[in-house]
């Protein structure tokens, strides 16, 4: 008690002696210290729970460096502590109270991290001072950012600061954000402090900090830079507090609520890539090789997280987030990166490039040798690979935690970088991230705090469907058992990749509708290249087709529709191009043939209309897993699950409908793609289902409750005939017209019962010259636009937000970009 007593009684004397006689601060704070008051807290406690409090007393002056020092003392201490010891509460306070004083802190805590950057810190106190003014501003930071009428601040210049005072100084003054940026990009190179030393360590040849060429000291071997460095714990604490200084100046794009344009360049980030930081190019190549060269096995000793801390994934987490920050770019709104390529020798042209002044998007879009490709592609695989390793030891391996951050990086680099992507597309390579994503979206699908994943995880698969590769590749046989539940199946990645669909559609929450339009173009996109579909995967599409062609369904909203028009199109692309090897999806269309027939003689008449809709009240959910023989799942694996209740999410913007996502492409003769212009615009009466993509109306209209029960909308007999009309329907029914009667006639003639020599006749059947002339191959290729740029800057923040909560930089400040819900 006696330590609390003194420690109270000193704050009201310091207090009432400021109040009535104005002593220097410096010095009474400095006698508190000596008092000997913190033994048992530290001086830390003392510093923090007695000057942030005189801050709202009156204005310190900036000359009193006595008392601004106490904030940066030569304490040792962690950023963890700074949280803990002073309150958001606290900081407000000031900032509304005492403005001048905060402003003043700000700037001196800069103005010390310059002082460190253009000295090298050569000295333990000067390295202490510039981490305890990193931590403190990454506390503060996200305090200024919330309130607009601060947000100026650190873009303008502090007067007075100038070197020698005057007025001239101060009109050349830089703004305190460059400032602050070019000393934490200056610190991130800086010998003995966050790099290696290149000299012999003797005060006489430290090395000049400003002569210093950094991409000698690139923290990684890898992309343009082949010497990997000693690793040093100390170097990679100090680099990841600077890196979450960093990625705090970032996060200003938290406290602006989304644009639908998605116009707003983040003055930050904008400056940080641009010409005027020196360190750019190795900065980037640093983070990218730090991400992509950890390997979090290592040796592979069982247990040896647990045994040894691992220093290095703290770093990596904090280097793939300030990266995929950087890259944030939405590329519709400037001219695209160059993909030329035709220089041979280094790793990045050194010719000026057309394409964005991010020098980040500009560099990572410039990269094209094969083994810089090779190093990100295998470093990316091993990473989203990470959590799916099964050992017979439970636990025995450490498993990563951020597998989304990588999966943006990896949409980014196949965004940007077109030469990336075809790269990744020319090898089988392209199934090792095609397994994670698949195992990532089957694990959260019935989790509403991960729908976020979800989409990213579909979106990346639509814009790898959009290229022929993606297709031949999925023919290769999956033989990697990874643990997921699902149905066992002997069969290739094509059938992994439906089966999880299968999965996400009749098992996923509600929360994923928006997503099966996505789902199935994917389907679509890649139906043509499937050599050979299993029978689990072939029932799986006519489950499917089952559900979403129910006549309540198909009346329940105005969009349903056209999920059975994907539907029949995969059908229609594998019997016109793949026919002699998937007699599996040939059994399973001859012996769901009803379905189709059906769809031929759907009712349009209003009567009909109604009492299909009424059905709905007593029927069951038409995706549930009835009809589906789901079969026993894999070993080893374990079923998805809810998120627990109270579980953080953040909210995300709408995505933009399918026909906004994609643009079609018609497959010439040749194998090339010929883009489709758009037609004009019609009303949902008279458009043509067929070439027509769902609206911006599919979310809404989906939920078949919102439709029929809310009065907006409800279906007419011109509407249905509207569409009815123009279902492909010609291929299969021809092909049943064909074949039905021949596998009756086997039938019966051999008595057969066993579908094996049903299955044996289809083989070697043939369908030549009695189906109608194949249509050409359309593809849906995504296209890049603001509505998902504005997405993906909200989801990347957003999983920024939760994953920072060591310290919590973000949780008790007011966002805007996003919500903070709980399950």
């Amino acid at each position: 008690m006696g330590s609390a007593d003194s420690k109270l009684n000193f704050r009201k004397a310091v207090i009432q002696l400021t109040t009535k006689t104005q002593v220097h601060l410096g010095a009474v704070l400095a006698d508190g210290l000596r008092s000997g008051l913190c033994r048992q807290w530290g001086a830390l406690t003392v510093l923090f729970e007695e000057a942030v409090p005189l801050l709202l007393c009156f204005p310190v002056e900036a000359t009193d460096d006595a008392f601004w020092d106490q904030f940066w003392a030569d304490t040792a201490t962690s950023v963890q502590d700074v949280f803990a010891l002073v309150p958001a509460a606290e900081i407000r306070a000031v900032r509304e109270e005492s403005p001048s004083n905060l402003a003043t802190l700000c700037y001196k805590a800069v103005e010390k991290l310059v002082q460190g950057a253009e000295s090298g810190c050569h000295s333990e106190k000067e390295k202490q001072i510039v981490l305890n003014c990193s931590r403190l501003l990454t506390r503060v930071l996200p305090c200024i950012f919330e309130d607009p009428d601060w947000r100026g601040f650190f873009w303008s210049t502090v007067p007075g600061a100038g070197r020698g005072g005057g007025e001239d100084d101060d009109e050349n003054a830089r703004p305190l954000a460059e400032s602050l940026l070019l000393a934490i990009a200056d610190l991130l190179f800086c010998p003995d402090f966050t790099v290696q030393s290149h000299r012999r360590s003797t005060v006489d040849s430290a090395e000049d900090i400003h002569s210093l060429d950094s991409c000698e000291y690139i923290w990684e071997a890898g992309v343009g830079f082949a010497h990997s460095p000693q690793p040093s714990y100390i170097h990679d604490m100090n680099r990841m507090e600077l890196l979450k200084l960093l990625l705090t100046c970032f996060s200003e794009a938290m406290y602006l609520p989304p644009a639908a344009d998605c116009g707003n360049t983040n003055p930050w980030v904008q400056f940080f890539c641009s010409t005027e930081n020196r360190h750019a190019l190795p900065l980037f190549t640093s983070l990218l090789n730090t991400v992509c060269a950890y390997d979090p096995v290592g040796y592979g000793i069982p247990y040896n997280h647990l045994l040894f801390s691992d220093y290095r994934e703290p770093l990596v987490e904090e280097a793939a987030q300030v990266l995929i920050v950087t890259l944030d770019h939405d590329s519709t709104t400037s001219a695209s990166p160059t993909v030329d390529g035709t220089t041979t020798g280094t790793a990045m042209d050194d010719a000026d490039p057309p394409g964005p002044e991010n020098l980040f998007v500009n560099y990572l879009s410039r990269i094209h040798r094969e083994e810089d490709f090779q190093f990100i592609l295998k470093g990316i695989a091993r990473l989203l690979s990470n959590p799916l390793l099964q050992t017979y030891l439970p636990n025995s391996t450490k498993k990563i935690q951020f597998h989304q951050e990588l999966l943006v990086l990896f949409w980014k680099l196949c965004d940007f970088n077109k030469k990336f992507l075809f790269f990744v597309l020319k090898s089988s390579d392209v199934l090792d991230i095609l397994v994670p994503i698949l195992y990532f979206l089957n694990d959260a699908r019935a989790d509403q705090s991960r729908v976020g994943l979800m989409h990213i995880g579909v979106f990346i698969l639509l814009l790898l469907s959009g290229e022929r590769n993606f297709g031949v590749r999925l023919n290769k046989p999956y033989s990697v058992r990874v643990p997921m539940d699902i149905p066992v199946f002997t069969g290739t990645h094509a059938d992994l990749l439906i089966v999880v669909f299968h999965k996400i559609i009749t098992s996923g929450h509600q929360r994923l509708q928006p997503l099966f339009d996505c789902l199935l173009t994917i389907v679509v996109n890649v139906s043509p290249y499937l050599k050979s579909l299993s029978m689990v995967a072939a029932n799986k599409l006519l489950h499917l087709l089952e559900a979403f062609s129910t006549t309540w369904f198909l009346f329940s909203a105005a969009q349903n529709h056209h999920l059975v028009f994907f539907l029949l199109e995969v059908f229609n692309n594998i019997i016109q191009y793949q026919f002699d090897g998937n007699s599996n999806l040939v059994y399973a269309i001859i012996r769901k043939r009803s379905v189709f027939h059906q769809l031929a003689n759907l009712p349009t008449d209003p009567p009909a209309i109604h009492k299909a809709l009424q059905r709905r009240r007593r029927a069951p959910e038409p995706l549930s897993r009835t009809g589906s023989q789901e079969g026993a799942s894999m070993e080893g694996s374990r079923p998805a699950v809810p998120a627990e209740p109270g579980t953080l999410k953040t909210s995300l913007v709408a995505t933009p409908g399918i026909d906004k996502l994609t643009e079609k492409s018609q497959v010439s003769e040749d194998g090339t793609l010929r883009s489709l212009e758009p037609a004009p615009q019609q009303s949902s009466a008279e458009g043509s289902p067929a070439t027509e993509e769902p609206s911006q109306a599919w979310r809404e209209q989906r939920r078949p409750s919102s439709a029929s029960a809310s009065g907006q909308w409800s279906p007419t007999s011109e509407w249905v005939l509207s569409w009815k009309s123009k279902l492909p329907l010609q291929t299969i029914m021809r092909l049943l017209q064909v074949l039905v009667p021949q596998v009756e006639k086997i039938c019966i003639d051999k008595g057969l019962t066993d579908e094996s020599e049903i299955l044996r006749f289809l083989q070697h059947g043939t369908l030549v010259g009695l189906l109608p002339v194949p249509h050409p191959i359309l593809i849906r290729k995504y296209q890049a636009n603001s509505g998902t740029a504005m997405w993906f800057r909200t989801y990347m923040w957003g999983v920024i937000y939760l994953r920072n909560v060591d310290p919590p930089v973000w949780y008790d400040t007011d966002v805007k970009l996003f919500e903070i819900q709980r399950v």
